[in-house]
C-alpha cells in the first residue's frame, strides 16, 4: 500500500466551525498579503489561494464586504468581483497552462459552503488527467505543487 502524506489537510479536518470569526474578513483587513496568500486586491475584492485546494492553483475571489450571497452585493461590488474572477481565469490559463477551469459558488452550508456567511467564488484550474484513482479508491487528492510555489507563479498587481 502506498501512503501519501498531506499534513496541511489535518488543520482543515480538525478545524472546529466558528460562528464568530470570519477568516476571509481577517484576511481582507490584514496587510500581510504574502503570509495570507493574497494574490491581488481591487477596490471591492481580493483573490487568495485556497489553503485546502482541490487542485494546484485553486483560488477564491472574495468581496471585501461580508455578505452571504451574491444578490446582496451592490452593483459596483458585483462587477468588481466578476472582473477579478475573469482576471484570475486569465492568470491561471497563462501561468499554470490549465486546460479547463471550474468556477463555483456555494450558497449556504447545505450547498457545501465552508463559510456560509461570506460569499466567495472558487476558481479551480483543471488539466487532462488531473483526476486519477486516488480520490475514488482512497479518498485522497494528490496536490503536486506547494502553495508557496503556486503563490509565486500567480501573484499579480491589481492592474494586470
Amino acid at each position: 500500500m502506498n501512503i501519501i502524506c498531506a499534513p496541511w489537510r489535518k488543520g482543515y479536518i480538525l478545524k472546529k466551525p466558528s460562528s464568530k470569526k470570519c477568516f476571509l474578513c481577517d484576511i481582507q483587513l490584514s496587510s500581510r498579503d504574502q503570509k495570507n496568500l493574497v494574490l491581488t486586491r481591487t477596490p471591492h475584492s481580493f483573490a487568495v489561494l485556497n489553503i485546502f485546494p482541490y487542485n494546484n492553483g485553486h483560488l477564491m475571489v472574495v468581496p471585501n464586504r461580508h455578505v452571504s450571497s451574491l444578490e446582496k452585493l451592490k452593483d459596483s461590488e458585483a462587477l468588481d468581483l466578476i472582473h477579478l474572477m475573469n482576471q484570475a481565469v486569465q492568470k491561471l490559463r497563462k501561468k499554470m497552462k490549465s486546460h479547463g477551469i471550474n468556477i463555483g459558488v456555494n450558497l449556504g452550508r447545505l450547498a457545501g459552503a465552508g463559510l456560509p456567511g461570506h460569499v466567495h467564488i472558487h476558481v479551480v484550474p483543471r488539466w487532462v488527467g488531473d483526476v486519477n484513482f486516488m480520490p475514488v479508491i482512497s479518498d485522497t487528492k494528490v496536490i503536486s505543487e506547494s502553495l508557496k510555489s503556486v503563490y509565486q507563479r500567480l501573484k499579480w498587481k491589481s492592474n494586470q
